[in-house]
């Protein structure tokens, strides 16, 4: 599906703020020559933008509309100490609540229908992008935040909510809380808004089996707004997103050759409207394809299947990015452990769990340096894996690259 007519006009008003603002990426147009676009061949030659960039853009270097008209910044997760921070003008915040409206519509979701959302809150997207869209559609909302079950399931119950938005995990471990303390009849969910992570067929089953409920895919990231950029419909035949906001292109990761609509490759966003900070070709590394034909459902909005994984070396565990990087700087911080470690991600009883494999010398206690390291992997990164010490020399060694990284999910 190339680039219509439209959509280019409205690039040539991205590309137009982006020279004015001089910022990284209206330099990038600058060395390239470029001030507009006038076809689908002149679109696909502009420059992709990259994480690399934005985090050099830091703090405010991404910023395009002037500071006035900025109302909120949002940001992701750091991997080198330096975090990507977004600005959002009001008519990007209400532009993402309008996408968030419409992904509850597509799900079946109305204003007569209470949102329970579990995501957290805070500079990150997740909770305020969830909350935003519901009160846009004039739902009820119940703002938990993440964790604490016990007052969950309580407000689930006292509330009466119809409609739960979480990680896959954490309504997994809802729905077996559920099950174990024999309340599903107390329980009055009706359909479930799942983002942040992978999740298998059979984990859709499971949660969907345990609560009686219809599950929806949404799909985001906070460069681009958040999650609600997308979702899947009843016809569960990919997740539609909104060609009004946003050009989506796949990509071959390795030629950067753009594919045709039903081949896989790497996700590529372009933000037609956004105005604190528009992203040209701003490459995802999520792998997906764009689904071809049109929905049984009837709707016009493009589709992009499931994403399948990413093209770098990202894990992400309970919801949350991890990079090698950053349990390498945290081990750095205990001087007792040597320069090896190993990271086994498992899949047991539909739960990821990274196990964390490290070395030291005979006169440590083994458990406690343990206990304390999964201690100060849960503060700085957010879940707590299970850590094992062992003696200096039993992890394996290479003469060329250490697979430090054992994903088991998917042998």
């Amino acid at each position: 599906m190339r680039i219509s007519d439209k959509q280019i006009e409205l690039v040539n008003g991205r590309i137009e703020a982006l020279l004015k603002a001089d910022n990284f990426y209206g330099k990038k147009l600058k060395e390239a020559g470029v001030s507009n676009i006038s076809s689908a061949e002149e679109f696909e030659a502009l420059p992709f933008s990259e994480k690399a960039d934005l985090r050099d853009a830091y703090p405010l270097g991404l910023m395009t509309a002037p500071e006035e008209e900025i109302v909120r910044i949002h940001s992701s997760s750091g991997t080198t100490g330096k975090p990507v921070i977004i600005p959002y003008t009001a008519k990007d915040v209400d532009d993402w609540a309008e996408m968030f409206k419409r992904c509850y519509e597509i799900a079946g979701i109305t204003n007569k229908d209470r949102i329970q959302i579990t995501p957290g809150y805070g500079l990150w997207t997740a909770g305020i992008g969830f909350q935003a869209g519901a009160e846009k559609l004039g739902a009820m909302v119940v703002p938990m935040g993440p964790g604490n079950t016990e007052k969950q399931l309580q407000m689930m119950q006292d509330m009466k909510s119809t409609v739960i938005c979480a990680t896959s995990s954490y309504a997994l471990l809802l729905s077996e809380e559920i099950g174990k303390r024999g309340i599903r009849d107390k329980v009055k969910l009706k359909k479930g808004v799942i983002g942040s992570e992978r999740w298998s067929d059979k984990m859709r089953k499971t949660i969907s089996d345990n609560l009686g409920i219809s599950l929806y895919d949404i799909y985001g990231l906070t460069e681009i707004y958040g999650p609600g950029i997308g979702i899947n419909c009843d016809e569960n035949t990919g997740m539609h997103y909104f060609d009004d906001y946003l050009y989506i292109e796949i990509i071959d990761p390795v030629t950067l050759e753009v594919l045709p609509d039903g081949q896989w490759g790497e996700i590529v966003i372009t933000t037609l409207v956004k105005e604190g900070a528009p992203l040209i070709r701003y490459r995802t590394h999520d792998l997906s394809r764009i689904m071809p034909g049109e929905c049984p459902c009837g709707r016009s909005y493009p589709r992009l299947d499931t994403i399948q994984g990413r093209t770098d070396d990202m894990m992400k565990i309970h919801g949350v990015n991890v990079f090698p990087s950053q349990i390498e700087e945290i081990l750095q911080r205990f001087p007792e452990v040597s320069s090896e470690y190993q990271i086994r991600i498992s899949h047991l009883d539909h739960k990821d769990t990274m196990r964390l494999y490290v070395e030291t010398n005979g006169s440590v206690d083994f458990m406690g340096l343990a206990q304390r390291i999964a201690r100060e992997v849960k503060h700085t990164i957010g879940f707590t894996p299970l850590v094992k010490v062992v003696e200096e020399g039993l992890l394996p060694r290479s003469e060329k690259k250490t697979k430090r990284v054992i994903d088991e999910r998917f042998d």
